[in-house]
């Protein structure tokens, strides 16, 4: 069996100023630079043969804080958060109410839907989890992709109501193409 690691990036300036982020970007908080560094002595004695990161900054340096080069990562576009469309950057009080609301809300600003992200992260996750040499896989994504990943493999419900916080990080199982949700083990 096979496991996958799946890491929210640590808190970035646009989470402090409770801004919708998407594809656009802010940079890690002290308090962020904190929480991956702390994720990283989480991973020290668990092996990991690959690493891959959102291409979006706040997760390429929460994946660096975490591995301190122990190895390699690779920077995949399909691992970005949901689009928002010309809605980025704007306050998070414009955002829909629960998650059955998100699944079309963005869609007339230029965003995407949560289907379309969860089916994205899938595929993406499946992909590399379907390759021989990865046995034990660590993922920086966001709190979007991963939680309509989730969606994808199992109802959510549970989960979300514990919350999703920075640094989070969800432990899957991987055999026979199929993902189960071990655990979500939140240091903050």
């Amino acid at each position: 069996m096979k496991t996958l690691y799946v890491v929210r990036h640590g808190e970035t300036m646009f989470n402090v100023q409770h801004r919708i982020q998407g594809w656009s970007d802010s940079p890690l908080t002290e308090k962020g630079i904190e929480q991956a560094k702390q994720v990283g002595k989480y991973f020290e004695d668990i092996p990991l043969d690959h690493a891959y990161s959102s291409t979006s900054e706040r997760c390429c340096d929460t994946m660096e804080l975490i591995l301190q080069e122990r190895l390699p990562y690779q920077r995949l576009k399909a691992l970005k958060e949901m689009n928002f469309g010309i809605l980025e950057g704007e306050t998070e009080r414009i955002n829909p109410k629960g998650p059955k609301a998100y699944q079309t809300f963005f869609l007339p600003y230029g965003g995407e839907s949560s289907n379309t992200v969860g089916k994205r992260m899938l595929e993406c996750l499946t992909d590399l989890m379907s390759q021989p040499d990865n046995q034990n896989v660590l993922v920086v994504s966001h709190a979007g992709s991963s939680f309509n990943f989730l969606r994808m493999i199992q109802d959510p419900t549970e989960e979300l109501n514990k919350g999703f916080s920075n640094g989070s990080i969800f432990v899957y199982q991987f055999e026979d193409q199929q993902f189960k949700l071990g655990k979500v083990i939140r240091l903050f």
